[in-house]
């Protein structure tokens, strides 16, 4: 297959910075904003299947390096099928039934998925769905084409049956436990469905509800201390989502439990998806992550307006730049920041001020769920919203190991050149780009998360930061500096790949020199510098659409 070539203004990140910002951010770590959650930690994909190829299974263990529980989640683990994965389909045959109507349960293409997780260390977030074709109130057609025709097929209905909808819960969640253990199992998250207001469910809200108590139902009964939530909505920003989100909760707070006549259902954590909105725009990709921050916020709001659930865990169980991973750069141009480091970029950016709203609203923000993983059998850097590339990491992976490396606490940022969330919910980031940072504070070190992002996927002037870091211990007279780049020429196979030629057939030493590209690296050798005065100076040009990781350590 041809190369792919982004047209001319989609590459305009490449050229070089055309000037210089001067810009200051001073990280006061004597003002704790409270502990650092690692919300990043949080994967997902369409396609259940591609766990265990090898491609596959070399992600999971990549993401499962990096140090703190990784909780992953897929679609269609309920679906039926032999395994045989496409492009937004999965299958595990789990529930079939015999000539007489008598369930048949099979787990081992489960057990195929979610052991490939825990043989890592990490863990399952499971999604409880799809509707297994013997159970589906519409059957026939149960499988998509897509993109030929539409996502919702059979798998998508309510169950003809809910007493066998809750047993077959009932018998997974009893498997889980007797293979992993009761103490294991408490620790996954089993969220119901997924985006039931749009195709995914095609029933009524009333049904969804009814699907929910049935299957908190069956999990707390099969393991009593098992996290069980919901209800995985699209973007509160839409009034339909909205709607459904305050719907769904109310019923969890004062309604009729549809399974057990009491009042309420059990509700542990609460998810809804968040979602940006990439166009074209002159020729070249302008980002939305105002939109993004957008359905955040409306979703923080309605949740913290239930004072029942106010401080109940909040997971956004998809929060993305846009919402088709499996729709390719090739055929959708404004998803061509994917392969480069404006995706990283963002990515941090959108962490940050997503831990702003949380703040203001004082949300149990938990987790922003990366809605990504890896294709099998498509070209090398397609487009496609991945973390890697036929086994070859793309600079976005590195933003969540510069994540990784971050903890303790969070400390105080000011940045002169930096957004507020409310200027960036208002406007975007479309006249000056956000130079900001986040920062940490642990026992032995400061780490320090900078980026300088625009909207815009165009030249734009580089940032001059001097850094200055206070409330060091008065002991630290010298201090050990790393620094950690993702841009162009640093962490970032995809530009490697291009110098390459763009081969699709890379040979063995042009793969190794690939998957070195693809991992994270230093600016630099490590560095002494003195601290004086509880303080210390850095100084580093920092290019658009780049990030950095400084950690200072004593």
């Amino acid at each position: 297959m041809r190369p792919f070539h982004f047209p001319v203004g989609l590459c305009l990140l490449l050229l070089p910075a055309i000037a210089q910002q001067s810009v200051t951010i001073r990280v006061d770590t004597a003002r704790s904003l409270g502990p650092s959650k690692p919300i990043w930690s949080y994967f997902g994909y369409d396609e259940p299947n591609y766990t265990y190829t090898a491609h596959g299974r070399k992600l999971i263990s990549e993401l499962a390096a990096l140090r703190t529980p990784v909780y992953i989640r897929a679609h269609n683990l309920l679906t039926t099928g032999d395994g045989t994965p496409a492009l937004k389909w999965g299958s595990t045959n789990a529930y079939t039934e015999d000539a007489a109507g008598r369930p048949v349960y099979r787990w081992d293409i489960v057990d195929r998925i979610l052991d490939t997780y825990l043989n890592v260390h990490a863990r399952p977030f499971v999604e409880i769905g799809f509707m297994p074709r013997a159970l589906s109130t519409k059957p026939e057609p149960y499988q998509h084409r897509w993109p030929q025709t539409k996502i919702a097929a059979g798998w998508a209905y309510p169950p003809k049956d809910y007493q066998k909808w809750a047993e077959l819960i009932y018998q997974w969640v009893r498997h889980e436990t007797e293979l992993h253990g009761a103490a294991e199992v408490s620790r996954w998250y089993w969220e119901v469905w997924n985006e039931p207001d749009i195709e995914y469910w095609q029933g009524t809200p009333e049904e969804y509800d009814r699907l929910y108590d049935f299957a908190v139902d069956a999990v707390k009964r099969a393991a009593p201390h098992a996290r069980v939530g919901g209800p995985a909505t699209t973007g509160p920003a839409s009034a339909k989502a909205a709607a459904f989100l305050r719907q769904f909760l109310e019923h969890c707070a004062t309604g009729r439990n549809f399974a057990t006549g009491a009042t309420g259902a059990p509700l542990d954590f609460i998810t809804y998806h968040a979602k940006g909105r990439p166009n074209v725009a002159a020729a070249h990709v302008q980002m939305g992550l105002a939109k993004n921050l957008d359905d955040v916020e409306q979703g923080m709001r309605i949740v913290t307006s239930f004072p029942k659930f106010h401080d109940l865990p909040i997971i956004l169980s998809e929060s993305d730049p846009e919402g088709c991973a499996a729709c390719s750069a090739r055929t959708y141009p404004q998803n061509a920041y994917r392969n480069g480091p404006l995706y990283p970029c963002y990515t941090a950016a959108a962490m940050n001020n997503i831990f702003q709203l949380a703040d203001g609203y004082h949300a149990n923000i938990e987790g922003m769920l990366t809605w990504a993983f890896e294709f099998e059998d498509q070209p090398y850097f397609e487009g496609f919203r991945t973390l890697a590339s036929n086994g070859i990491d793309k600079p976005v992976l590195n933003v969540f190991r510069m994540a990784a490396r971050m903890g303790g606490d969070r400390v105080a940022v000011e940045s002169s050149a930096g957004l507020s969330v409310e200027q960036i919910l208002q406007s975007g980031v479309r006249q000056s780009a956000d130079v900001n940072a986040m920062a940490t504070r642990s026992a032995r070190g400061v780490s320090v998360m900078a980026w300088n992002y625009h909207d815009d996927d165009v030249a734009g002037p580089e940032a001059a930061v001097r850094l200055t870091v206070t409330g060091l211990p008065a002991a630290a007279k010298r201090v050990q500096l790393r620094h950690y780049r993702i841009d162009r020429d640093h962490s970032n196979a995809y530009t490697a790949w291009q110098a390459m030629g763009s081969p699709q057939n890379p040979t063995p030493e042009q793969y190794r020199r690939l998957e070195a590209a693809g991992k994270l690296q230093m600016l630099g050798p490590p560095q002494s510098l003195a601290a004086g005065g509880g303080q210390v100076e850095v100084s580093f040009a920092l290019p658009r659409q780049a990030v950095s990781l400084l950690q200072i350590g004593w």
